[in-house]
């Protein structure tokens, strides 16, 4: 029986590790225009995020450039051609938006958009423990047996909350203005910026290479 009880317990937490550690980011849909050619593919692409928060902004562009460039492609940081000083100035309006993406020669714009955002408090409940011993593991007094069994006897519920955001993210043609590409992810709980950064663009990335959107060009270092 106390072996079943270590076995148990020890399942148990390779299973709690595994949950803990899994993806906190995933895609709830995608879409691809089915009136795109098979062989267009995008070498040089502009990549902005539509996002108020500068680091997150910042961050976010910066992991979408690292992943892309991997594969080849040249990428532009919209934070690096509007940065947040001259943004209200240089993106004005739409003309002047498309002259700087003309000037600079993108074959496509991948945009960033956070669509909306939830919080959720959730009660854990309590759970009973059984965790067996020696019979004298707790030094045969009453103030160590009574230490010992109380917190394992029961342990005690609690409040949590579950922050999600939910994000758009589109791949438009340059020249056309048409959407080329477009994908609906959700996001639980995210530790911090760059991890959260960095799951997110490796999965954008992974999921423009299945679809067979990205081509190779001069990437920057």
């Amino acid at each position: 029986m106390k072996h079943f009880h270590k076995s148990l317990f020890f399942v148990l937490g390779i299973f709690l590790l595994m949950v803990s550690c899994g993806p906190t980011t995933r895609v709830t849909g995608s879409w691809t225009n089915p009136e795109v050619p098979q062989q267009r593919k995008y070498s040089d692409i502009l990549v902005t995020a539509m996002i108020d928060n500068v680091n997150v902004r910042q961050s976010i562009e910066s992991e979408l450039k690292n992943e892309l460039s991997n594969e080849g492609v040249k990428v532009t940081r919209g934070f690096d051609l509007f940065p947040p000083s001259l943004r209200d100035e240089k993106m004005g309006s739409k003309e002047d938006l498309l002259d700087a993406i003309g000037q600079n020669g993108f074959d496509g714009i991948l945009t960033v958009a956070l669509i909306d955002k939830e919080t959720e408090t959730r009660y854990i409940p309590g759970t009973y423990i059984y965790a067996p011993i020696s019979r004298f593991g707790y030094y045969g007094n009453f103030w160590g047996y009574y230490n010992h069994w109380y917190p394992q006897v029961y342990d005690r519920g609690y409040y949590a909350e579950d922050k999600r955001y939910f994000l758009e993210t589109n791949l438009y043609d340059a020249d056309s203005e048409r959407l080329i590409w477009s994908a609906q992810s959700e996001t639980v709980n995210p530790k911090s910026i760059l991890s959260f950064s960095t799951e997110f663009a490796e999965m954008i990335k992974n999921n423009l290479k299945e679809e067979n959107l990205l081509g190779r060009g001069t990437t920057e270092m």
